[in-house]
């Protein structure tokens, strides 16, 4: 598979249906648990001395093939869907610093995201470090103590499209022998693949641009393969010996994918936020179509961007496509396919003003999503970014009159109209 272009993988990847009665489109697995053949064929799965399926929560064929075509996508050695993007970061986490110890982690970041840095992972004795160093991968080093176990970005970041010298930040990273986790949800891997600019794993919301239909919550976790970072020193966890693997440890069954083999024998398996064989297969036909989709909405993006760029009603606009984009030149390197579907911009109103402009649009939809085959709209530091504190809004550089975009797949100039229309009922034009 990897000699094959990405637009065949997107179709072919991870799936043979000579495994499968010859159907071309991959069965959905609806089943609970899977019968074993015999006390040993038992004891083999339970044991991890021979591959196969036990029970839905932690492994079904048709999540299986889900994953292992984003994997095949993405360029990853080792894959796992699961029930949501929130369960993919938080697995991850909880899987890199499990005996406790920092993260450091971008500013940049989706609200629901410094949420649960603000409230759960300091409950479970992790401590969230949140740096506006990411910007500077020499300034980054000297934040890089012997208590932190990952750095933590985004690709493009959720609502701002802040771009991050991921290769930079990568080397001084791994300099010090700590891996990079990069949410890739907004570049999909047709825009962008962390992997190969030097991060180690990637977590995908699933629900977003990788499927693009508004129609599932999903959650992947991806890695390199490369295992040489966790050290038994700095990450005991993946070397302690597990009862239920008869006394060996998650490095000793599985070396080359010890870190996604603990990450589902734990989180996933005892947390249980797995994912359904209907929605993997939803998941599954929504990647089929992802470069149509994500060319299309970029192409949208840029042309909103450019129309808000020029309207009196807006401050300012945030999309790679901009010349006066602040990441302009780390676009042009790493986006060549173009920059997502995802924009930002200050309305140049009162919040009274602002509300009417959102009340009377009529094609977007107004909430939460993004990556959807619909156009969608919301003004982030009210819902998306609610949770954020003041000095958080500083640090992600989200200010109050934001308003966030997701281009879908509608026509461009009907979308212009729409905001065009907006704006006046508002009285911003």
């Amino acid at each position: 598979m990897s000699e094959l272009k990405f637009d065949t993988r997107k179709i072919k990847a991870g799936y043979n249906p000579q495994d499968n009665n010859l159907a071309i489109s991959p069965p959905i697995y609806q089943t609970t648990a899977y019968d074993f053949k015999s006390t040993d064929h038992a004891q083999n799965l339970f044991t991890y001395k021979e591959a196969g399926y036990l029970y839905t929560r932690v492994g079904n064929p048709t999540v299986n093939y889900f994953a292992e075509r984003v994997k095949a996508l993405d360029g990853a050695k080792n894959a796992v869907a699961v029930g949501s993007g929130m369960a993919a970061i938080s697995y991850t986490l909880l899987n890199l610093a499990a005996k406790g110890g920092t993260i450091l982690a971008s500013p940049y970041l989706y609200g629901g995201t410094i949420d649960a840095f603000d409230r759960l992972f300091p409950e479970l004795g992790i401590k969230i470090k949140l740096t506006d160093a990411v910007l500077d991968p020499a300034r980054l080093e000297a934040e890089i103590t012997d208590d932190v176990k990952a750095v933590y970005v985004e690709s493009i970041s959720n609502p701002n499209a802040y771009l991050l010298d991921i290769d930079g930040i990568s080397e001084v990273a791994h300099r010090h022998g700590v891996p990079v986790v990069v949410d890739n949800t907004l570049a999909t891997p047709y825009l962008y693949r962390p992997l190969e600019h030097g991060a180690d794993i990637v977590v995908y919301s699933a629900t977003k641009a990788l499927t693009g239909h508004g129609n599932i919550i999903a959650g992947v976790i991806l890695d390199n393969g490369n295992m040489s970072y966790y050290t038994k020193e700095k990450y005991p966890q993946f070397y302690e010996k597990i009862v239920m693997l008869k006394g060996k440890s998650p490095d000793e069954i599985f070396p080359d994918n010890f870190f996604i083999f603990r990450l589902i024998l734990v989180y996933l398996n005892l947390l249980g936020a797995a994912l359904s064989p209907q929605d993997a297969y939803l998941g599954i036909i929504g990647l089929e179509t992802l470069s149509e989709r994500v060319a299309k909405q970029s192409a949208n993006a840029a042309k909103i961007a450019a129309y808000l760029e020029s309207s009196p009603a807006v401050e300012w606009v945030r999309h790679p496509s901009l010349k006066s984009y602040k990441f302009r030149e780390l676009a042009e390197k790493n986006l060549p396919n173009g920059g997502g579907g995802v924009l930002s911009f200050g309305i140049k109103g009162t919040p009274e003003q602002e509300a009417a402009f959102l009340n009377n649009i009529e094609l977007f939809h107004y909430h939460v999503n993004l990556g959807d085959a619909r156009s969608l709209i919301v003004d982030s530091p009210n819902t998306t970014h609610s949770e954020l504190n003041e000095e958080e809004f500083r640090l992600a550089d989200i200010p109050h009159n934001l308003i966030r975009i997701s281009a879908g797949l509608e026509d461009a100039d009907d979308l212009i109209n729409d905001l065009e229309q907006a704006f006046k009922a508002a009285g911003l034009l």
